[in-house]
């Protein structure tokens, strides 16, 4: 999942990228309000951190034309002004949530994970047949046996699942999977595609992950494109990413 923050000081930025990129996030970086407003109305981020007091663009006039451009962005004001009109102004302009700095990263992490379950999109499980994701605990298996995955396979899998039964685009994953600062091509995502087939599908009699020609990459039971395998279920209920650099 994507997460981008808008924040001008360097020591908070690092601090939640850190933190963020250590809960397996791809996450984006903006330095001030205008290329924050940019960035997030260019790419669907799953959830955005947006500080209030930016260069060129405060954070509430960020925030209202967000949503007055229509974006249901999820959107996590992070400021040092304590004023309860404050909060009151930046929830009723369409903040989701308002932490006040300083603040301690294990709750931020834990509103982060709050915002994200609100639609159902974040799910403690993911299964396609039997192969299963399971958030909670960082983890794959398929037929009951774990299969270990590095930080990058298990996003790029993750993403499949999420989107089972859809055919995804190279583009597609890479910027989902991937920060602004990947400046690769798009056939990374074909190495990594290999890597999870030797480690999921290879030796089984029903592969999971096929390859529409000319288009990108789709998993599910069968090799009908475009439509759902009745063998794809999520489960949900419980917990559950300018400036930038990433690695494959």
């Amino acid at each position: 999942m994507r997460i981008l923050i808008v924040e001008d000081e360097p020591k908070v930025t690092r601090t939640l990228v850190k933190g963020l990129e250590a809960d397996h996030f791809a996450v984006d970086v903006a330095e001030n309000g205008e290329d924050g407003l940019q960035l997030s109305t260019e790419i669907d981020y799953d959830l955005v951190i947006l500080d209030w007091n930016l260069p060129k663009l405060d954070g509430l006039t960020v925030l209202r034309k967000l949503r007055k451009s229509g974006s249901v962005a999820r959107i996590l004001f992070l400021s040092a002004r304590k004023e309860i009109s404050d909060r009151i102004n930046a929830l009723q302009a369409g903040a989701d949530d308002f932490l006040v700095k300083p603040f301690s990263f294990d709750e931020l992490n834990a509103r982060v994970g709050a915002l994200l379950r609100r639609p159902t999109e974040l799910l403690d499980k993911i299964s396609v047949d039997d192969l299963v994701l399971d958030r909670m605990r960082h983890s794959v298996s398929r037929a009951g046996k774990l299969i270990g995955l590095t930080q990058r396979e298990y996003a790029v899998l993750e993403y499949l699942m999420r989107n089972a039964g859809r055919t995804v685009t190279r583009t597609m994953v890479v910027e989902h999977v991937w920060n602004l600062g990947f400046d690769g091509l798009t056939n990374i995502v074909d190495v990594y595609i290999n890597y999870l087939r030797a480690k999921i599908d290879q030796g089984s009699d029903n592969p999971l992950i096929h390859t529409v020609r000319g288009v990108g990459y789709s998993i599910n039971s069968s090799e009908r494109d475009g439509q759902t395998s009745p063998g794809v279920r999520s489960f949900q209920s419980g917990k559950t990413g300018f400036e930038r650099q990433t690695t494959p």
